[in-house]
């Protein structure tokens, strides 16, 4: 079973980070990370990955139904090795040698471990993941889990408050904000990013938590794409609020949910505030109505947005 943030090889010298759980029609679903130069790996922007595969390897562009997106897509014989977060992050810990960003990496599972986490149920991602990570890389943490999730978050909270760990300074909101690119104002793209508690510093670099949801099959429900929509509205309830992806049931009289596969907007409400939310209005053949944030990679004039 392949799960989200999962890393699959290919024998051209391809990584593909997974974006969805499970198969469809024998392929996983993807998006082309990095390539193999003559000088090692090479990390790949979104538009970059779209090119090199148009004009080297179409077989991997790949149009899904269920999503109604375009993305990557690799047959299972075509993969020729499987990243696992959590294989790769026992590794680590199991290692006497490690470099800057991996002794990082194990003093921080080691505070997690001494709070009571059960480091068995995280892995890491990202380029630590394949062996790629340079003195400036980030952590990418994955608790596999809503309990092991949340529990990492509050002992995140918890080591800030104790001084173990450090929230974000200016800078680095500045950079994570201009990573995200996001349709939201400095500001407010900060506000809602403090209080979610599954990012912080430890010994100057930063970290972030990720959850992965062992236990869903999501059934393939096709979706029709109906335009772009803007609305206000309440949300009711947002226990999938961190989930990939995110879902925000709402209080609206034809749609039902607020759904976003981007990871700026994971989290970003909570039951009870009204929001702001620009998407496109999806429709199922049941004639449920959803509203996707994150409907392309890059959403573009897409977003959630608590109103104060």
């Amino acid at each position: 079973m392949f799960f989200a943030k999962d890393f699959i090889e290919t024998a051209e010298g391809l990584i593909f980070a997974v974006v969805e759980q499970g198969l469809e029609d024998g392929r996983a679903l993807c998006f082309l990370r990095y390539v193999l130069e003559p000088s090692g790996w090479k990390k790949v922007a979104t538009e970059q990955a779209n090119q090199l595969l148009q004009q080297l390897y179409p077989d991997y562009l790949h149009y899904s139904p269920v999503l109604d997106a375009h993305l990557h897509a690799v047959a299972v014989d075509r993969i020729a090795k499987y990243h696992q977060p959590k294989h790769r992050l026992q590794q680590i810990m199991q290692s006497n040698r490690h470099d800057a960003v991996e002794r990082d990496l194990f003093r921080l599972c080691e505070l997690f471990g001494q709070h009571g986490l059960d480091l068995a149920q995280t892995g890491v991602t990202g380029s630590i993941l394949v062996g790629v990570q340079n003195q400036g890389s980030d952590i990418d943490l994955i608790c596999y889990g809503r309990d092991v999730f949340h529990q990492c978050r509050a002992i995140t909270r918890k080591l800030i408050e104790q001084g173990y760990l450090q929230d974000l300074n200016d800078q680095d909101w500045q950079q994570s904000y201009l990573r995200r690119s996001c349709d939201l104002s400095f500001d407010d793209y900060v506000w809602h990013e403090r209080r979610k508690c599954n990012k912080a510093v430890i010994n100057g670099r930063k970290f972030d938590l990720n959850f992965i949801d062992h236990y869903i099959s999501s059934e393939a429900i096709n979706y029709q794409k109906c335009g772009a929509i803007a609305l206000q509205c309440r949300v009711i309830e947002d226990f999938h609020a961190f989930d990939y992806p995110a879902k925000f049931k709402i209080d609206h009289q034809q749609i039902s949910s607020i759904v976003s596969f981007t990871a700026t907007y994971t989290g970003q409400a909570i039951s009870g505030e009204m929001v702001e939310v620009s998407g496109v209005l999806e429709q199922s053949e049941q004639g449920v109505q959803r509203i996707v944030v994150g409907s392309s990679r890059e959403a573009h004039g897409e977003y959630i947005k608590v109103i104060r």
